[in-house]
């Protein structure tokens, strides 16, 4: 099979719904990450994402539907708190968890009665979702286990041959996977860490729990259970406070010839000297933004990527430090 990395206009809008059509996949870009997506109401077209990722068969997958899209005729209810939240942050980097009416197949959410359910802001994804007019269900547009792509040739690298079309939309600005609120309860629950914080969430449903795995409980969110996020070379992780242990590491590696780098942010790289840094940036949202494209940038140069998390750990580094210690921990 070829793959064909094409800008997002009528033609290649065309291809792609013809694709979808026919039972087939498409990566797309979104603002966190780029997805690769099927016809969710199409249970092979479903199974193939599975398949052509690696994936494991009881991991959810997201429904993705443009900004005009009636979830209604997707899920039973939809709490006055999930209006609101719907209202602030869509479209936006939120997912949200409903009981699901069972009209997608059942693969999209594993055999469970509930719907993840993300209208993301990217303008090239607004422009392929209403074009096909269905819902897609994507996960990222990687291998799985590996680091998740922000930009169209990320999704070549791994995708090259297993798929007809990536829609090449840029860079992706934020980063990380969206956040993921269940919104089944009487108060809205993160299931997994994004760039809509906690407090975010609070400020507007009044409050916000914080769900934690239990040892053999189904995973109710994609991210929650597998190894992620992990480039194809060695790792560590060192806490802020350890950077310094981090920097000893490096130089013992160095001196025995090896190709290793620090991956950190501005504030740690300035302690370690003439180190060979692969650069987060300054500040929360900068470090989400470049985290996967540095982890595949340290993949092609480094034989290890000594990683240092920066020393902010609330808000928005609580999603970061998620990734960081799934893909180097």
């Amino acid at each position: 099979m070829k793959t064909e990395i094409l800008r997002i206009d009528e033609n290649s809008l065309m291809r792609a719904k013809k694709i979808i059509d026919g039972g087939g996949l498409v990566a797309f870009p979104t603002e966190t990450v780029y997805g690769l997506g099927a016809n969710a109401l199409n249970q092979s077209a479903v199974e193939l994402i599975f398949v052509t990722k690696g994936r494991p068969s009881d991991n959810p997958l997201i429904a993705h539907v443009h900004k005009d899209y009636d979830i209604s005729e997707l899920v039973t209810e939809v709490p006055d708190y999930a209006k609101l939240l719907a209202k602030a942050f869509l479209p936006g980097p939120l997912t949200m968890v409903y009981k699901s009416r069972g009209v997608v197949c059942p693969a999209v959410s594993c055999g469970l009665d509930t719907l993840a359910i993300r209208v993301p802001s990217h303008s090239g994804a607004q422009a392929f979702l209403k074009y096909v007019g269905v819902p897609i269900a994507a996960p990222s547009a990687n291998i799985s286990k590996h680091v998740s792509p922000v930009t169209a040739q990320h999704v070549y690298d791994d995708l090259n041959g297993k798929i007809e079309l990536i829609l090449d939309g840029g860079k992706c600005s934020g980063g990380i996977e969206s956040t993921v609120l269940d919104c089944t309860g009487e108060v809205p629950c993160v299931l997994r860490s994004g760039l809509v914080t906690r407090d975010m969430v609070a400020q507007v449903a009044g409050e916000c729990d914080i769900y934690h795995i239990v040892e053999g409980q189904r995973v109710r969110s994609p991210g929650m259970k597998y190894k992620h996020y992990s480039p194809r070379c060695r790792t560590a992780l060192y806490s802020y406070d350890d950077r310094m242990k981090a920097y000893d590491e490096y130089r013992e590696h160095a001196a025995r010839g090896e190709r290793v780098y620090i991956m950190c942010d501005d504030m740690t790289a300035a302690d370690m000297a003439d180190a060979k840094i692969l650069p987060l940036g300054g500040d929360e949202n900068a470090v989400a933004s470049n985290l996967y494209d540095r982890l595949r940038e340290g993949e092609r140069v480094a034989d290890i990527i000594i990683a240092v998390a920066p020393q902010k750990q609330d808000g928005v580094m609580v999603g970061v430090m998620n990734r960081l210690t799934k893909a180097c921990g």
